[in-house]
């Protein structure tokens, strides 16, 4: 799903720009969509980091059992 959302992170930064500035130019609206690309690309690794198990055989460190 990394396509998908990515393509919405860009779409929701643009339109949240817009909202707050609706006079911005082309330029700012490219930024604002790379930016929200990349944001939830890192958003997205933090979740996988979070969620993945441990393939060595040792517990989680965030305390939860398994």
């Amino acid at each position: 799903m990394g396509l998908l959302n990515e393509i919405i992170g860009a779409v929701v930064a643009e339109e949240a720009l817009v909202k707050v500035d609706p006079d911005a130019g082309l330029i700012k609206k490219g930024l604002a969509m790379i930016a929200g690309a990349e944001g939830e690309k890192m958003i997205e690794n933090k979740i996988d980091e979070a969620t993945a198990q441990p393939t060595d055989g040792t517990q989680p460190t965030d305390g939860s059992q398994t």
